[in-house]
């Protein structure tokens, strides 16, 4: 009997590991080789390809695709229809299978509604990548992103409350009341 519950309309093709506690819901294809850690909620058409690895305690909403290369640590959340791509230059009639680039997403970040991650990219812990966002380069933990091409416009708490650092680069989260420090375009929870 299986720890983890997988829709009978998905497709799970073994080997595969999956967690205790996560599910996979209507029409989603795990390949083999993947790894979904334990109490993971895989939306409705999600695509997670061979070698991916999905961390605990990560959501995945409907219509994403996650390729091979892509790496999400604990507690990522990804918003509906977000890809990830794992080749720079594809083309129909060139196979580049040996160019696959690693892709990964930090604990704690959040990938926004119909984002595109271009791949060889990280995404730094806590950072959240707003709607429609379309990623080029590294995100720096704590960062918030927006627009296409993606540009950092503030900071967020690790609740994803937006941090407004002082003279002396302290900034309180409104909503946990936590603290915060911005030194050398760095931000570090106190």
């Amino acid at each position: 009997m299986n720890n983890y519950y997988v829709h009978s309309s998905a497709f799970v093709t073994q080997p595969t590991e999956i967690g205790e506690g996560t599910h996979i819901w209507h029409f989603s294809h795990i390949r083999e080789n993947a790894r979904i850690g334990q109490h993971c909620n895989i939306g409705q058409n999600v695509y997670v390809d061979t070698n991916v690895t999905i961390g605990n305690h990560v959501k995945i909403q409907n219509n994403v695709s996650l390729y091979n290369g892509v790496v999400c640590e604990d507690d990522v959340f990804i918003g509906p229809s977000a890809v990830f791509t794992n080749v720079i230059n594809p083309r129909a009639t060139v196979e580049r299978k040996n160019e696959f680039k690693q892709t990964i997403v930090r604990k704690g970040a959040t990938i926004g509604a119909n984002a595109t991650i271009v791949c060889g990219n990280e995404i730094g812990q806590y950072a959240l990548v707003g709607a429609g966002c379309v990623v080029t380069k590294n995100i720096k933990p704590y960062a918030l992103i927006v627009g296409n091409p993606a540009r950092q416009t503030g900071w967020v708490s690790e609740n994803g409350q937006k941090l407004d650092f002082d003279e002396k680069g302290l900034a309180t989260c409104p909503e946990t009341k936590e603290e915060y420090r911005l030194e050398n375009e760095e931000v570090r929870k106190l």
